[in-house]
């Protein structure tokens, strides 16, 4: 099933919901001997300096991860595609008029 792609669809059926935990960002260098899928992570990113990690706040404490600040998660409950131009600019412009910041990550 594919996703939809016509914005306006999409800016009108999506129906966001905020979630109830805090989540950090965590750098692990590529020669760490930690475990992350251990840590449950809501998403992993490769990148040059080592994996970075979208964990719960009490996960990182637990496993005495560094981070610098804390987010919360805003799903958009909209069944787009990942080849849907400007779902990611409207939002973030939204969010962006009462100073909130937007690390958006798409999943298939």
């Amino acid at each position: 099933m594919s996703g939809e792609t016509n914005l306006n669809k999409l800016l009108s059926s999506m129906s966001p919901k905020l979630q109830t935990s805090t989540y950090v960002f965590c750098s692990i260098p590529y020669e760490s001997n930690i475990d992350f899928i251990a840590l449950d992570p809501l998403a992993t990113f490769k990148e040059y300096e080592g994996f970075t990690l979208v964990v719960m706040k009490e996960t990182a404490d637990k496993a005495g991860l560094r981070y610098e600040s804390c987010f919360k998660c805003i799903t958009l409950n909209v069944h787009s595609s990942l080849e849907a131009v400007g779902l990611t600019a409207a939002v973030a412009s939204q969010l962006a008029r009462y100073s909130i910041s937007a690390n958006v990550m798409a999943a298939f």
